[in-house]
């Protein structure tokens, strides 16, 4: 069923509530994913690649996704710095230029910053907010053409646990990913007419390079919680990619098998 975008936002009830929920196939689709060069976001590229889908490789460090596409089958890694919107720019051109389209984008790339209020260097702060909120949007303006004229997309913005809380000594850190969740909440509804659906991930604990690798696989940080490994959010990430859903939050404590996998309609 083709609708031009026009006729589409006429309608803006339920033929999009219908498409927004319905799940997709993830073989073939063309997604970029950002942070790729570890954690995360290498998990969710080495996931998409097993799916039958094309991950497109961005991060900094040229040589770990150099090793990382040569993992996954050849997999197009674009070396970019998210925070510079020329390079973003490239970025989505090389995608375009290597699959004709672009499915999907999973934001990912972030940084850390802890410590008391007080104390944080204004200058690294300007500089987390670049990189945790300012570069997630510009990705997202660079893929929106494309996605707009397939009229289909899917973007995962992946934010913090930590935003549920009042997270003393992150609370810098904390102040970006919360911006990040209503841009998302804001993103999910203005595109859902152009048929993008947008969703948020909040994972947990996850023992990943975030600050200098403080997090320690199955180990209990806090009461209630145990550190998950990056493959888990993962599965949750593709999960978000196939069926759209807004919003998820991933529970502290043990992993659960099955989180991944996408609900049944019941």
């Amino acid at each position: 069923m083709q609708l031009d975008r026009q006729a589409g936002r006429a309608l803006a009830g339920s033929w999009y509530k219908w498409r927004m929920a319905d799940v997709i196939d993830l073989a073939g689709r063309a997604v970029i994913v950002t942070g790729a060069s570890s954690g995360i976001g290498a998990s969710t590229a080495r996931l998409l690649h097993a799916a039958g889908a094309y991950p497109v490789l961005a991060a900094r460090r040229a040589d770990r996704l150099t090793a990382l596409s040569g993992e996954l089958a050849g997999a197009l890694a674009v070396p970019t710095d998210v925070t510079d919107p020329a390079q973003v720019r490239d970025l989505a051109a090389a995608a375009l230029d290597r699959y004709q389209r672009i499915d999907g984008l999973v934001n990912n790339a972030g940084a850390s910053l802890h410590g008391p209020l007080d104390q944080v260097d204004l200058a690294e702060f300007s500089q987390l907010l670049q990189l945790n909120v300012a570069a997630g949007l510009a990705m997202t303006q660079a893929v929106l053409p494309a996605m707009r004229q397939q009229g289909f997309g899917r973007i995962v913005n992946i934010s913090s646990g930590t935003t549920r809380r009042v997270a003393v000594g992150f609370g810098a850190y904390t102040a970006t990913k919360s911006a990040v969740n209503m841009l998302s909440a804001v993103m999910h509804q203005e595109l859902a007419g152009d048929g993008i659906a947008v969703s948020l991930l909040l994972p947990s604990v996850t023992a990943t390079e975030f600050g200098d690798s403080m997090f320690t696989l199955g180990t209990s940080p806090r009461p209630g919680q145990v550190v998950h490994s990056p493959d888990y959010v993962a599965g949750v990430v593709l999960r978000l990619l196939r069926t759209g859903e807004e919003s998820f939050d991933i529970p502290h404590g043990p992993e659960q098998p099955g989180l991944a996998q996408v609900p049944q309609p019941g």
